[in-house]
């Protein structure tokens, strides 16, 4: 690719759940941020959302009040792909996930962006390497999996597609590390990269659970968040088991692995919720019944959690 270019720059292309969040980020860090989407309803939402978001940190006490507008002063919104890409030295996709829209996507970032221009993609799930496949200079392509909400989860997955240079990682580590991120390196292309394998490997047993009535959902729910949850902040899945002890970890699973689900499908259950739009919040009906008073609850305890789970860290 050459000489990296100074990321100052940047372009966020979707400007919905994640990326008006992505683009906040990096705009409180003082870059310069075009984000584009297909609609100015949706762009002003998106502007709506940052300065809520910004208030409620500064009144956590995570930023301050004064860094509000200048913030939002570095964001300029577009609807036009050509105009917004044209001086960003890095762009990063967050659009939905449809290979074919993305492919689709790609090929024409890869034709309108300088040579030195970086192609990131906020796909959760999706073969960065198939994403990348209808673009010619391939090499300049990466995943880059941020957490929602981006500004206050560190942890962003940087995948490595098959053609994406060891120049193009090292820049994205770089210019993650400079905003506070933790960039964490996924070093094979496949499907769900490392935390959605965990979480939705963890998704699927505490679904069969329930389907094989050995517990209710909210039970699930509880022995997750009132037990093994509660370490998992600072004692990850592999450091548990050398905690414990290999040999302890072997016995286990030579009793239990055979009773856990390993089914490659969805779960029958899961099917029927949706074909009956047993949605969850979207519907009122999940595993679980929600009121708006139980959702918002929800929501607003899941906020603050994570707000102070920052300022803890912030501190340490």
């Amino acid at each position: 690719m050459g000489v990296m270019p100074n990321l100052k720059n940047i372009a966020v292309v979707g400007a919905g759940m994640m990326g008006h969040g992505i683009a906040q980020i990096f705009a409180t860090h003082g870059h310069k941020v075009i984000l584009l989407d297909v609609s100015d309803e949706i762009l002003t939402k998106a502007i709506e959302n940052i300065r809520a978001n910004l208030i409620l940190l500064a009144r956590s006490g995570i930023g301050s009040e004064k860094e509000i507008e200048p913030s939002i002063e570095r964001i300029t919104t577009t609807r036009n792909m050509e105009e917004g890409v044209s001086g960003a030295r890095l762009v990063i996709e967050s659009i939905p996930e449809d290979l074919n829209l993305k492919q689709n996507l790609f090929q024409k970032l890869d034709a309108l962006c300088p040579f030195d221009t970086i192609l990131a993609t906020n796909t959760s799930v999706m073969s960065i390497t198939e994403i990348a496949s209808k673009a010619s200079k391939r090499e300049r392509i990466v995943g880059t999996h941020f957490w929602n909400p981006p500004y206050l989860i560190p942890l962003v997955e940087v995948i490595k597609g098959q053609d994406t240079s060891a120049q193009t990682i090292d820049a994205v580590f770089d210019l993650l590390k400079s905003i506070k991120k933790y960039p964490v390196l996924v070093k094979k292309d496949v499907p769900g990269f490392v935390g959605n394998r965990l979480q939705h490997a963890l998704w699927r047993e505490a679904i069969s659970i329930v389907e094989q009535g050995i517990a209710d959902p909210a039970t699930v729910d509880e022995v997750i968040k009132k037990g093994f949850g509660v370490r998992l902040p600072v004692l990850g899945p592999l450091e548990n088991a050398d905690m414990v002890g290999l040999d302890l970890t072997l016995q286990i699973h030579q009793y239990i692995l055979k009773h856990i689900e390993r089914s490659p499908d969805p779960s029958p259950l899961l099917r029927q919720k949706v074909e009956q739009q047993e949605l969850g919040f979207k519907t009122g009906r999940g595993f679980q019944g929600w009121t708006t008073e139980a959702m918002e609850r929800c929501r607003k305890q899941l906020l603050k959690h994570l707000i102070a789970w920052h300022q803890r860290s912030e501190k340490d």
